[in-house]
């Protein structure tokens, strides 16, 4: 019976084994809840930056295709100056002029939807959209804008009457380096769109799960369709 009770006075931990383990068991668990906060912090980062650069490449290939056919059975390269510059550019084109199923004014004039149109860079609200506007001639009511990207930094429109190349500088706002000057619009038969995509830093410098601002330039090249390609 004294051998008995011996052994059940025996088993167990003490308090201050107890202690111990807590101790431990709490700097795991700080440990694993600091690392699996900063690897949320990098994932929410980089669907950022995924999403952005989506929507800035989206709207840049709906900007290089219309842009492309600017001046499309027109006589000249289709591009309205006095509405056009580094941050916003006018378009025009004709792209029913052989359908014999449109009307006689349609076909003779620029007044179709996406015949006409604005991209200009809207800065409201501490955010930088880029917009596309179709002008409708026949019913100024309907004429309507689109959100194209909302999470863009800037926009730099470049006019050469000639094929160039730049460089596109780490974390700069545009290209440099030029291989060509640049043309007034109405002159222009190449145009050069850069938009520059940042995203702000996340937490201190120094502190963990710490991350840099983040920059980068999306560049398209657009041959206008009615220029002398031959000359180039």
């Amino acid at each position: 019976m004294s051998s008995l009770n011996k052994k059940a006075s025996s088993s167990g931990f003490s308090l201050l084994e107890l202690l111990i383990a807590m101790v431990i068991t709490m700097a795991l668990m700080t440990a694993a809840a600091t690392l699996l906060a900063n690897a949320l912090r990098v994932r929410s980062r980089e669907n950022q930056k995924s999403d952005a650069l989506a929507d800035t490449q989206r709207a840049l290939n709906i900007m290089s295709r219309e842009i492309a056919n600017a001046g499309f059975n027109l006589s000249n390269n289709g591009i309205v100056s006095a509405e056009s510059g580094t941050n916003r550019i006018r378009i025009r084109s004709n792209l029913n002029k052989y359908d014999l199923t449109a009307t006689t004014e349609s076909r003779n004039g620029v007044v179709d939807s996406g015949e006409d149109i604005t991209y200009f860079l809207n800065d409201a609200d501490n955010t930088k959209y880029l917009v596309r506007h179709d002008v409708l001639k026949t019913d100024p009511v309907g004429s309507k804008s689109t959100v194209l990207a909302n999470r863009i930094d800037g926009m730099n429109i470049h006019y050469f009457d000639q094929k160039v190349t730049y460089t596109t500088p780490p974390g700069g706002s545009d290209i440099t380096d030029l291989s060509a000057a640049e043309v007034a619009p109405e002159a222009a038969k190449y145009v050069v769109i850069v938009v520059a995509v940042t995203l702000d830093a996340v937490g201190s410098p120094n502190s963990p799960g710490y991350q840099p601002p983040y920059s980068v330039l999306l560049c398209s090249d657009v041959t206008l369709r009615n220029s002398d390609l031959w000359k180039y």
